[in-house]
């Protein structure tokens, strides 16, 4: 006859419980895995798989009860430390998005969107087409790997039930800047060739008053700006691959600014 006591229940729930809510925090923000798109269920049942493998090459958790009230303590913890490393890497998207936001403007299809459930907002077409690119892109390298590599050796700088630190935060914020930099640097080609495209067409109404540049402009702008997107986006893998690889080591600063290392 097989028998156990309440403490074996407790760590045996809590050796798995405690990684769980780390995993589910970082899922639920996480680029492709936490798209509005992907199913509750699928989600939920992904993390359970993903804390069944990790639970058993983790350190010892703390033995407390998950019922009390330090349970949930470590609990609201653990999931404010998975969102926050999906958040980060998440601005590495949004700078893609960013990117869109930039060229649609000068190309002239700044009105060309619409609502899009991942934001809750309404989105340029161009930044969902880059979005999509760089999603083909971060799984093409093994991304979604690498980011729950990143994810699972947190647990050796910030053991669960470790008190954070306001560090932590702060590298957070500081990442964030890079949706304006990266998004910037994305769009930098396009813009360079949008802004002489409409430099030259100002000199040439200036010249030509007779001539519509309005309507002689709007169709050059378009056809030029979606050559040069071909041309560019292509060529945009090595930058996007840098991009993610600044988020892995933003979520390694951000858990060592919460430790307190």
């Amino acid at each position: 006859m097989v028998s156990f006591q309440i403490d074996q229940l407790y760590g045996w729930i809590s050796g798995l419980l405690w990684p769980l809510f780390r995993i589910a925090g970082l899922v639920m923000l996480a680029p492709v895995l936490g798209e509005s798109s992907v199913p509750m269920r699928v989600k939920i049942g992904f993390s359970v798989a993903i804390a069944i493998v990790c639970a058993p090459l983790l350190d010892p958790m703390p033995d407390i009860a998950p019922a009390s009230w330090s349970g949930l303590l470590i609990a609201a913890q653990q999931v404010v430390i998975g969102m926050a490393l999906g958040l980060c890497m998440r601005l590495v998207f949004t700078a893609a998005m960013m990117a869109g936001e930039f060229v649609g403007l000068p190309m002239g299809l700044a009105f060309a969107s619409f609502f899009d459930p991942a934001t809750g907002a309404n989105t340029a077409v161009l930044s969902r087409l880059i979005n999509l690119v760089a999603m083909l892109i971060f799984l093409a390298v093994n991304g979604h790997l690498l980011m729950l590599d990143g994810l699972v050796r947190t647990f050796d700088l910030l053991p669960v039930g470790a008190p954070l630190m306001a560090d932590g935060w702060g590298a957070l914020l500081e990442w964030s800047a890079q949706i304006w930099v990266s998004g910037i640097l994305l769009a930098l080609p396009l813009i360079i060739v949008l802004l002489t495209i409409n430099l030259s067409l100002g000199i040439l109404n200036r010249t030509a008053q007779q001539l519509s540049v309005f309507a002689v402009g709007f169709p050059i702008s378009l056809t030029t700006g979606l050559i040069t997107l071909a041309i560019v986006l292509p060529q945009s893998g090595d930058f996007m691959a840098s991009l993610f690889e600044g988020g892995y080591q933003a979520m390694a600063r951000i858990a060592r600014g919460l430790a307190g290392l």
